[in-house]
């Protein structure tokens, strides 16, 4: 029966669902002994009871307050919000663009690895690498993320951060040969399905959606990346290193190439110290 236990987590997730989160509190109080004011809140009970779908520990839960959420989804969703990352009231950038997939900026040198942090939205560039925490991708997950893109895109002045997930996961994966590498890394747990399923899932979930890149909470994060990708010389460095490093074959025929190269000059040397000065 585990399979209706998930089924009814994820119709409690759906956004045709949602009930106003005032009138949930409300039942739960009339819960309440009289006089019983201590125990865990509604918020804290809700995030514990979806702790283990969303694969976070109750460490996590309890240092989690949002008093006020729209609903169940919005409870769940600004869950994964840390502080520190909200959106800029101000944008410091102008026209900025969206990053290539992940094949392109491995050759210019950038490098993708696991972040340590719980919450798979804290997304870090630093050195010509991007530190991703490792997101579980199945089922439940899948749910959550389209309806959370669904309820950004239909209110207005709605955070968009799911959104600006979706579009950069949109972004670094075109080919099930990107998942199959964010799997390498451990940034993607697969228990959806092939590398392609998943591929083709977050390329439909990051189509058509709109939200201002210039005022979003990874717009800097674009900006880095980009203007490193932009640098001919990490794309010369990473294109060298990529042809002739890429696999032992390759470096040992690079490495006997120098070294035929090596005795060929000094060779051309010898000879030429020798007609110099002859013996």
């Amino acid at each position: 029966m585990s399979w209706v236990y998930s089924f009814f987590l994820r119709d409690l997730i759906r956004l045709e669902n949602q009930i106003p989160f005032f009138i949930l509190q409300c039942l739960f109080d009339l819960t309440r002994m009289p006089g019983e004011e201590s125990g865990p809140s509604l918020s804290n009970l809700t995030l514990k009871f979806f702790n283990n779908a969303l694969q976070r520990s109750d460490e996590f839960v309890n240092k989690f307050q949002n008093p006020k959420p729209k609903h169940l989804l919005d409870l769940l969703r600004t869950s994964f919000i840390p502080d520190g990352y909200e959106e800029p009231t101000q944008s410091k950038y102008t026209n900025t663009h969206v990053i290539q997939c992940i094949s392109k900026l491995r050759r210019a040198g950038i490098r993708l690895k696991p972040g340590p942090d719980e919450s798979f939205l804290v997304i870090k560039f630093r050195r010509g690498v991007i530190e991703m925490p490792t997101i579980t991708v199945d089922d439940f997950m899948s749910s959550f993320l389209l309806n959370c893109v669904a309820y950004e895109q239909c209110h207005r002045d709605c955070s968009k951060h799911m959104t600006t997930y979706a579009t950069l996961l949109d972004c670094l994966i075109n080919t099930a040969k990107d998942v199959e590498y964010l799997c390498d890394k451990n940034i993607i747990e697969n228990y959806f399905g092939t590398d392609a399923e998943v591929a083709r899932f977050i390329n439909n979930m990051g189509k058509d959606v709109s939200f201002d890149i210039d005022m979003c909470y990874l717009s800097e994060l674009f900006n880095e990346v980009n203007h490193y990708y932009r640098n001919h010389w990490h794309v010369h460095w990473a294109s060298f290193k990529y042809t002739y490093f890429n696999t032992p074959w390759s470096f040992i025929s690079a490495l006997a190439a120098f070294v035929l190269l090596v005795l060929t000059v000094a060779q051309t040397l010898f000879t030429v110290i020798a007609y110099v000065r002859p013996p």
